[in-house]
């Protein structure tokens, strides 16, 4: 099962994604995760990178790219994956098709997170809320400024997205801003109908 979450920051694609591990032994691959996992290591990628996460701006298509690659290689990834965050651009998806072509593999589908953006900017402050209460670090990205750059990033860029994959015949859409629950019903119920399970 190799599949694609698309949808604006804060849509949920991370709580789907944690629940697509659980219910089917594939990995979450975050490119935001696994970008702070070299910024935390202090790895060359992760140097790079930290300079234009901490600025709220997109690392490069190559960086991205060579992180994705190398982690589905990784044998947790053999029953599937999937990508949270990433493409983010039409560069992007041409780059990881190509890259998928020449590791023998295809997506399976891609779930798009249909989102009321005013009223995720309520969401993300919250997370950051919950987070700081819980005592942990809030993501530099929580914050509102930060976030709607992020979320002007995403129209400019990522919603072309949508016909990209549509032409391919890989877009599904949920509506991300139902409850959880229904949210993953939604998606298991693509999954059923793709054969993707």
């Amino acid at each position: 099962m190799r599949l694609i979450l698309l949808g604006p920051p804060g849509a949920g694609k991370g709580t789907q994604a944690q629940r697509l591990v659980e219910r089917h032994g594939i990995v979450q691959l975050s490119t935001g995760d696994m970008l702070r996992a070299a910024v935390a290591a202090g790895t060359e990628i992760g140097k790079k990178a930290k300079a234009v996460m901490d600025a709220g701006q997109l690392v490069s298509d190559d960086i991205v790219i060579g992180i994705v690659a190398d982690r589905i290689d990784e044998p947790d990834a053999k029953r599937g994956f999937a990508l949270d965050g990433f493409p983010r651009t039409i560069a992007q998806a041409d780059a990881l098709e190509k890259m998928l072509t020449e590791k023998g593999l295809k997506l399976d589908a891609v779930i798009e997170f249909k989102v009321d953006e005013t009223k995720l900017v309520d969401r993300i402050v919250k997370r950051a809320k919950e987070t700081e209460a819980a005592g942990l670090p809030v993501r530099k990205d929580d914050n509102p400024e930060v976030f709607a750059k992020r979320l002007q990033e995403f129209a400019a860029l990522t919603a072309a997205l949508s016909p990209f994959y549509r032409e391919r015949g890989l877009l599904h859409t949920v509506d991300g801003m139902a409850p959880v629950d229904e949210v993953t019903d939604a998606i298991a119920a693509i999954l059923k109908e793709t054969a993707a399970v």
